[in-house]
């Protein structure tokens, strides 16, 4: 950029819309809820981002494309800014973004489980002992069962659909 006019903000986040989540490539950033903001700061383009969690082992390469995708639209000095409260949830989630994972055969998250403040709630999901139930993603069907708690990446389990004998991959809440 020469420095005499900022692209518009809708702009920028139209161009951050086409970056897309490297572990799951179907599915952008934004989809993911986890550019929570973009701001002119003088000559510098601002991009707020909270991780899908701390320990996350994409956030390099995730700020790598945030940058190298502002980058090749002309915008010179981009700051990434971390933000980890309030820590990212699978709430922010679009529903795009939510259709996006069922068409690649990704279980989204089961809608308002990752809000759920109360305790107990909590810790009967962390243990693995939920009653939540699965779609698949294939069929539709309900009668889905836990394979594993860990599936492909730390923010997935590995689930099998009873009707098609599928496996599938649920995005787990957080």
């Amino acid at each position: 950029m020469d420095g005499t006019a900022h692209p518009d903000l809708a702009e920028v986040w139209h161009w951050l819309s086409e970056v897309p989540d490297p572990e799951i490539p179907v599915i952008s950033l934004t989809d993911l809820g986890i550019i929570r903001d973009v701001a002119w700061e003088g000559e510098t383009l601002v991009v707020t981002v909270t991780p899908t969690y701390s320990g996350c082992p994409a956030t390099a390469i995730i700020n790598l494309d945030i940058e190298t995708a502002l980058q090749n639209r002309g915008i010179e000095q981009v700051r990434l800014k971390r933000q980890l409260s309030p820590p990212w949830t699978t709430d922010w989630l679009t529903e795009e973004g939510r259709q996006k994972l069922r068409d690649y055969g990704i279980a989204p998250p089961v809608d308002g489980t990752a809000a759920d403040g109360r305790l107990a709630g909590r810790i009967s999901r962390l243990a693995g002992s939920s009653n939540l139930t699965i779609a698949c993603p294939r069929c539709g069907s309900a009668r889905t069962e836990k394979i594993s708690q860990f599936g492909s990446t730390p923010c997935k389990a590995s689930y099998r659909c009873q009707d098609c004998l599928e496996p599938f991959d649920y995005f787990k809440c957080i």
